[in-house]
Parts: structure tokens; C-alpha cells; sequence
């Protein structure tokens, strides 16, 4: 992998379907490395025959057939990959892929992870809060593990303000709950210094770096995903919910960010935009 490690992440709403609107000539313009994928809902087999043979696959589909669904595809292989995330009893499935690549001597882990939408008052949202508790609790063994390491997908919550375009009308749905953002508080804040969270809690910030909005500074959005239903991706009426969650380290090497926005409404081949970032390791 020559000069800068281009990495993507996007949740594609079904692999097939994505592909049959556009993705694979996006694919083949960004001279990507590596490809974080989510919302895949597709057999191994189908990846493969999408993306190409010059691509390495790795694939973890959920367990009910046709849902979620991550893979992540290189353009060298893996040494070691992973899939297991939080307590015996949770299923994972689909939503949480890691593996460890040699770039240039280092070992850069990266991970495609798709987080629960879920919904207020439901099963779904207590499903979304234990995955939340789990990721958190593996952010510093992933850190511990690699210098350079990066967890990115759709983490389906709006971290701050700046993060949802309709902030206000969304305070008490599921992916701008305080305790939702309260997770990405202590995930961003300072390492081992006391942050202040946005449900009134106080946690411990664990140091990772969120290189979208570190990379566009203090502006709204730039957004990641809009809502098929009105006029909201014309109106730019978004959420950034698609994340690239850096150790300090590997955000140092940051030399690009870009938000593959479609250029209209109908050339758009999956509700979410890609983000591609080139790390200069």
C-alpha cells in the first residue's frame, strides 16, 4: 500500500442493491485500501463477486438472514481478524469486525462496526445500550493492542448539536438521547481526565479522536446520512452518524477527509454518504 492509507467506510444498505445503483463505479474512482462495510445484507459469496478478485473479504453477516451484516475488503490481507464483542450471551453478529493489517511495518486495526438504531422504550434500544457498553469497554484493549487504531461505520447517534441538522425535533428519539451522546462524551474526551456528559453524568474520557470532526472544526455537519422520506437530502436536512473513531496517534496522520456526498438525490446509491480518509502512516 504506496504513499498515504486510503480507508472508506460506508453503510450501503444492502450490498446488491447499492451496486446496481452506482457504488461500483464510485468503487473503482477512490483508489481505496481498505473498505469498511455495513448494513451489507448479503452472502459472502455475493461480496465477492461484487467487489472483485483483487479484493480480500472479510465477512461477518448477522445471525437472521437478510439484516446488518459488516465486512471489511483489502487490497492486502489481513494477518488476524476478529469478530466477538461484549459478553457471551450478546449477539454481535453483523455488527462488529476487526482486523489487523501491516502497513509498512505497523499494525494498524481497523474495525467496520454497525451500531443499533433502536427506539425509545423498546427491546431495541437496551440492545443498542449494551452494544454501546461493550465498544466502550473495548476501546482501550484495541488502543493497548495497536498504536494505529480505527474503529469507523454508522454508530447511528449524533454526537452534538453540530451533529443533526433538526437537533431540537430530535432531543428524545433514539440517536440524539443525552445517554446516547453521553457514550461519545467519554469516548472523545481527554484520556483518564474527568468529562462532563451530556446526560449529567461524569465519566472518564478514553482519548480517541474523531477525525470527521476534528478534520471540518466547529461547523454543522458536515452530514453523513438523510432520510429518504422528503425533501431532506435536497434541503441538506442531515444526521453525521457515520464516524472514523482514531486512536491520537493514527489522527496525527490525518492528511484528507472527505464526505462522498452524491451530487443529486437521484445518482445516490445508498441512504448514507461514504467517508474516505487518507492516513499518511
Amino acid at each position: 500500500m504506496p504513499g498515504p492509507l486510503r480507508i472508506a467506510s460506508v453503510n450501503v444498505n444492502g450490498i446488491r442493491a447499492a451496486y446496481r445503483k452506482g457504488m461500483g463505479e464510485w468503487l473503482d474512482a477512490r483508489a481505496i485500501d481498505i473498505l469498511a462495510l455495513q448494513e451489507v445484507r448479503a452472502a459472502t459469496e455475493d461480496i465477492e463477486a461484487l467487489l472483485g478478485s483483487e479484493w480480500d473479504i472479510l465477512h461477518d453477516p448477522a445471525t437472521a438472514k437478510g439484516r446488518a451484516g459488516v465486512a471489511l475488503a483489502s487490497r492486502n490481507a489481513a494477518s488476524i481478524h476478529r469478530v466477538e464483542l461484549g459478553d457471551e450471551d450478546f449477539d454481535s453478529a453483523g455488527r462488529w469486525l476487526e482486523a489487523d493489517y501491516d502497513v509498512g511495518g505497523e499494525i494498524v486495526t481497523v474495525v467496520s462496526t454497525y451500531v443499533h438504531s433502536g427506539e425509545v422504550g423498546s427491546p431495541k434500544q437496551v440492545e443498542k445500550f449494551r452494544f454501546l457498553d461493550a465498544m466502550s469497554a473495548r476501546l482501550p484493549d484495541l488502543a493497548a493492542h495497536s498504536q494505529f487504531a480505527l474503529v469507523v461505520g454508522d454508530l447511528n447517534v449524533g454526537h452534538r448539536e453540530l451533529d443533526i441538522r433538526n437537533w431540537k425535533g430530535n432531543r428524545k428519539s433514539a440517536g440524539f438521547l443525552p445517554e446516547e451522546r453521553a457514550y461519545f462524551d467519554r469516548i472523545f474526551g481527554p484520556l483518564g481526565e474527568r468529562v462532563e456528559c451530556a446526560d449529567g453524568t461524569v465519566g472518564v474520557g478514553l482519548g480517541w479522536v474523531d477525525v470527521g470532526r476534528a478534520w471540518a472544526g466547529e461547523v454543522e455537519g458536515p452530514y453523513t446520512w438523510w432520510s429518504q422520506r422528503g425533501k431532506a437530502f435536497d434541503t441538506d436536512t442531515g444526521w453525521r452518524i457515520d464516524y472514523h473513531m482514531a486512536t491520537a496517534p493514527l489522527a496525527a496522520t490525518v492528511t484528507n477527509y472527505a464526505i462522498d456526498r452524491a451530487s443529486a438525490w437521484d445518482t445516490r446509491w445508498s441512504d448514507h454518504a461514504p467517508v474516505v480518509v487518507d492516513y499518511a502512516i
